[in-house]
């Protein structure tokens, strides 16, 4: 692999430092906690749309997607595909939901329909799932960077984490999405130029590449057996379901982001432009992977012997792409990582404050707020520093990928929870708490069952019961948890009087014409 240029090498520098710059310039404006964690209100629809975009697409998508794509097809991008035809139906109902409905927290609308419990746990779940997604993508950034320009690991995770904890705990959420604005568009920027060079290079251009990939059924998103055991475009195309209404309606990431637009027109527009943007640039991603695979299957270039797939992108933009662009690449790839771990250190900074602070010191002023909030965005992204050196050190492997699958265990059912309170004014409470402790001990049994770990040189199951183990694909287990809290709440809620509820909370009140 050929070393990288120092101009290359100092455009990465640059784009780093120039996310700690924005977070300098907008501290001045960050006076109270509403500021911090919502904005000004003065924020276009067109950059939260980006900001919402940018989040979405983290570094995972940069490095895992043209992965996926050269091994196989394209059946990951199904998920992504659901999100628009879920979400078309839904936003003009969720967005304003949340504007009337919840201050700050996402998990607020849980309290307010079914009680203290409910908020606890969605809130936990999200605590817990988004810490180790940050751990995991700061690492994945990392090792790529590591492999392309030769730094050791550790300091990439330490200087790269150090940035994002800087630009989250000076510039608050204003400076979050402006960042977002600039690093999704150097997104969009990078894939393009990778894109084309990989389709007009080769002989024949654009139109013989796609020909031969759609004649190898390279571009497809098959199986298409009804067979949930296995990755087959039925598991994906339901596990997207589930994955669009989590993340905009129960993710704080995207539903904070609908709290900074001035008005609920503005919010809406926002989260269609997310969406809008999201699903070409993952299709882009695909197609780079797939290109990719003819690239160096043609005889255009050759590949190293032994390289895995997921080294392949890496290596095509070192080995390939000529000075300058190589730099503007690889700040893609960063830009991804920091849009999405900004978001996410911000995000579980408000939730530490809404949901636990306040509740811990209900008489605290908004200066300690607003101190808290900087003091957990620290805590948060140190943690995950941390997490990700192990990652690091442990080559990622281990105990800690068995320690996060278990976190499932407590994080499951949100979208059940969540739409019981939106389509059901019969559940209650006691109904949704037997709902959510079958699908806590639903998820533990189906994780423990599936779940292997590696004992003297062998994998082994963490609990074996034969056939009685659970017997699906794991992106199943999501979608049962979700529909064993919708299902078991609401008919355990029948044996419980009917809840009395405020107006607002559920679809009923949102049906009239001019309510939304």
């Amino acid at each position: 692999m050929n070393s990288i240029h120092w101009i290359d090498l100092g455009i990465v520098l640059i784009s780093v430092l120039l996310t700690v710059f924005v977070g300098i310039y907008f501290a001045k404006h960050q006076k109270s906690s509403d500021n911090y964690f919502a904005g000004s209100k003065r924020i276009p629809s067109w950059a939260i749309g980006l900001s919402i975009f940018a989040t979405l697409i983290s570094s995972v998508t940069f490095l895992a997607y043209p992965a996926a794509a050269y091994k196989g097809n394209w059946i990951l991008l199904v998920q992504g595909l659901m999100v628009p035809v879920v979400l078309v139906f839904l936003i003009w109902l969720i967005v304003p939901l949340f504007r009337k409905m919840i201050r700050l927290s996402t998990y607020e609308y849980f309290e307010r329909r079914f009680g203290f419990l409910a908020r606890i746990y969605s809130s936990l779940a999200f605590i817990l799932t988004h810490f180790s997604k940050m751990g995991t993508v700061l690492y994945l950034v990392s090792l790529a960077l590591h492999s392309m320009i030769g730094v050791n690991v550790i300091w990439v995770i330490w200087f790269l984490g150090i940035a994002i904890v800087l630009l989250t705990l000076l510039g608050g959420m204003e400076g979050v999405i402006w960042m977002d604005v600039i690093q999704g568009i150097l997104l969009i920027c990078g894939g393009l130029l990778c894109a084309g060079i990989l389709l007009f290079r080769p002989e024949g251009g654009p139109v013989s590449v796609l020909t031969e990939a759609i004649t190898t059924k390279k571009i497809g998103f098959g199986p298409y057996d009804f067979n949930f055991a296995e990755l087959t475009f039925w598991v994906m195309a339901i596990n997207g379901i589930f994955y669009a209404l989590q993340k905009y309606g129960t993710d704080q990431t995207i539903v904070q982001r609908y709290l900074t637009a001035k008005t609920d027109r503005d919010a809406k527009k926002a989260a269609y432009i997310g969406v809008g943007l999201s699903v070409p640039i993952w299709t882009l991603f695909m197609l780079i992977g797939t290109a990719l695979y003819f690239f160096y299957h043609s005889g255009t270039a050759v590949l190293p012997e032994g390289l895995k797939a997921d080294e392949v992108f890496p290596y095509f933009i070192i080995n390939e792409l000529p000075v300058g662009i190589v730099g503007l690449v690889i700040a893609a790839l960063v830009a991804a990582a920091i849009s999405s771990l900004d978001s996410d250190m911000n995000c579980l900074a408000a939730i530490g404050v809404e949901d636990y602070y306040q509740r811990l010191k209900p008489n605290c002023t908004d200066k300690q707020r607003l101190n808290m909030g900087r003091i957990l965005v620290a805590v948060s992204g140190l943690a995950s520093i941390g997490v990700a050196s192990l990652y690091a050190v442990w080559e990622g492997e281990g105990v800690l990928g068995v320690i996060f699958e278990l976190y499932a265990i407590f994080s499951a059912g949100i979208v059940g929870i969540f739409l019981l309170g939106l389509f059901s004014k019969r559940a209650n409470k006691q109904g949704l708490y037997i709902g959510m402790l079958v699908c806590v001990l639903f998820t533990a049994y189906a994780v423990l069952t599936s779940t292997s770990v590696e004992v003297g040189g062998s994998k082994r199951l963490i609990l074996d019961l034969g056939s009685m183990n659970f017997p699906h694909h794991k992106y199943m287990l999501g979608v049962y948890s979700h529909l064993i809290v919708l299902v078991v709440g609401y008919v355990a809620s029948l044996f419980f009087p009917k809840p009395q509820l405020e107006k607002g909370l559920t679809i009923f009140d949102y049906k009239k014409p001019g309510k939304n």
